[in-house]
């Protein structure tokens, strides 16, 4: 008698917390929690400094602390792709712990001025542009794949926690002893991360191979693939609808708690933290919100969110309301936040998601850079009140344009490598530098399909364009109108390759094939590669000409 089957049983989704069992994402997670704090006790300390002066000047620690991101947000990009990303780490961590000690010091002797408080705060925004796409980019090397979602939802616990317990702890201390112990705290809090990158040792195959691709090379290529990728150009479109008008909570709350609300350091620290408790508990509701509304619901509703906090801080003068007011907004803060990441996430491949990444963050970091001292302008010539209503018609704003300009559908989307094309043979060797190199792709298109294969081969030159080519063309011959010439111009061999080996996903792959299928029966596409001869024959001996397909 056989036994009986046992009943199925559905598995337990894993804990929120299951990517900490990874010891270097762990150590990480817990030295990046106390240099986050560190950072926003540095944040309230420099703008209590300057809260005695104009409304722009307050208003500029925000752009010195965004600004360095516009500048070096796709060169560190650039870095993080083709170099350790350890080493960048370990680089920018040094660097700001040089900074925040100078820093410190000058506080310390009575020395610092607002002139050079603003420099030092920009050389720490350096740090930060510079060690951005690198952290990003490592994260599935320090948790399985599967752990990824999760890994990112703790990434947001980490910031929001710390915007939660920083701005208080950097109040209190500031009132109690002054700004300089804030920035000597912020000093240490670099030691716990570079600590953990000595000590970690990132497996040799994770390492990219230096001397390929050039570094102008690499930053036009990450341009390149962004501007030619829908579905990033939206998540960039809803980040700039979103960005500037969220950025008037951020540069005027401090002029708000202490002109508005009468506050002191203290309590401008437990308006930031009531944000950061918002947040993280939005971080842990987000999973139902998202399942129940949408990422357009999110992405709408979070700038209503911000709509109605903004015009409660511009007519309210209770603190305890607008500290009420302020828990929402954290809500809607990583709402929107975790939703524009996560969706730029899924739609980079793996080759060039630094790239893409940074110039994700030169978005949002130079949104707000560029909006924070128009809203201190705009405080200084129609009153603080009437700035923040602005604030809030501008996110009005944003909420009817969901509707417009909704988040592309990422189902389709499927950013793995795919390695189907062959390595194309040819009767000589060209070098890696040769270029540039024109490819031609011949096709023979049935009568009754030709209309849907010219619209079928727009998405395949936008999967060109992305990867490589410079130009791209589609020709019908006309001796012959089932013949199609497809011609598009890539900088270098070595470039091509690149295409071939490396950068080709399987989006990319089922593009081609829905475009083949419209080919007349019996035929293939007949490739050829024609190189340009401006440095002199290319080919030492004659050869038989060669018509590779694929």
């Amino acid at each position: 008698m056989s036994p009986a089957p046992s009943p199925r049983t559905t598995p337990k989704p894993e804990s929120a917390w299951a990517p900490l069992a990874a010891r270097v994402f762990r150590a990480l997670w817990i030295a990046q929690l106390v240099s986050n704090i560190g950072s926003w006790m540095q944040t309230v300390g420099a703008q209590w400094l300057l809260i005695g002066h104009d409304a722009a000047l307050v208003t500029l620690v925000q752009t010195a602390s965004s600004l360095p991101v516009v500048l070096l947000a796709l060169p560190s990009g650039v870095l993080a792709d083709r170099f350790d990303r350890r080493s960048v780490l370990l680089t920018a961590q040094f660097a700001m712990l040089a900074v925040s000690c100078a820093l410190t010091a000058l506080a310390f002797t009575g020395a610092l001025t607002p002139a050079l408080l603003l420099t030092l705060t920009f050389l720490l925004g350096c740090g930060t542009a510079l060690m951005g796409p690198a952290w990003q980019a490592i994260q599935p090397e320090l948790v399985a794949r599967d752990r990824l979602s999760q890994a990112a939802a703790l990434g947001a616990v980490n910031v929001n926690l710390a915007r939660a317990l920083g701005p208080a702890l950097g109040g209190a201390v500031v009132a109690a002893a002054g700004s300089g112990w804030v920035f000597a705290f912020n000093a240490a809090s670099y030691l716990g991360i570079a600590g953990v990158l000595v000590f970690w040792r990132r497996p040799a195959a994770a390492r990219p191979v230096t001397g390929g691709e050039k570094a102008l090379a690499a930053l036009y290529a990450g341009r390149r693939y962004v501007w030619n990728a829908p579905g990033v150009r939206r998540v960039l479109l809803r980040t700039v609808l979103f960005i500037p008008g969220a950025a008037a909570l951020w540069s005027l709350l401090p002029l708000t708690a202490s002109r508005s609300l009468g506050l002191g350091s203290g309590g401008y620290g437990l308006l930031l933290g009531a944000v950061g408790v918002g947040a993280v508990a939005g971080a842990f509701a987000l999973p139902r919100i998202r399942r129940a509304v949408g990422a357009g619901g999110v992405l709408g509703g979070g700038a209503l969110v911000f709509a109605c906090v903004l015009a409660v801080l511009a007519t309210v003068r209770i603190p305890w309301l607008v500290t009420l007011a302020l828990l929402p907004a954290g809500v809607a803060w990583i709402g929107v936040l975790s939703t524009l990441n996560a969706a730029v996430q899924t739609r980079l491949p793996g080759w060039v998601r630094a790239r893409g990444l940074a110039v994700y963050l030169l978005v949002f970091q130079g949104g707000q850079a560029l909006a924070a001292p128009l809203w201190g302008a705009l405080a200084g010539w129609l009153g603080l009140g009437t700035a923040l209503l602005i604030g809030s018609l501008l996110m009005l704003l944003g909420v009817a344009s969901v509707r417009l300009w909704p988040l592309y559908d990422a189902e389709g989307i499927d950013p793995s490598p795919s390695d189907h094309w062959p390595t194309p043979p040819l009767v000589f060797d060209p070098g890696p530098a040769h270029g540039p190199v024109l490819v031609s792709v011949a096709y023979r298109v049935a009568p009754e399909h030709r209309a849907e294969f010219v619209t079928r081969m727009g998405r395949v030159a936008r999967s060109r364009r992305r990867t490589g080519a410079l130009t791209w063309g589609l020709y019908q011959d006309g001796n012959d109108p089932a013949r199609f010439i497809e011609n598009y111009l890539v900088a270098s061999w070595s470039e091509h390759l690149a295409q071939h080996h490396s950068r080709l996903t399987a989006t990319d792959r089922r593009h081609e094939e829905q475009a083949r299928r419209l080919l007349a029966p019996g035929t293939r596409p007949e490739v050829t590669h024609a190189f340009d001869t401006a440095e002199g024959a290319v080919v030492p001996d004659p050869g038989d000409p060669v018509s590779p397909t694929r």
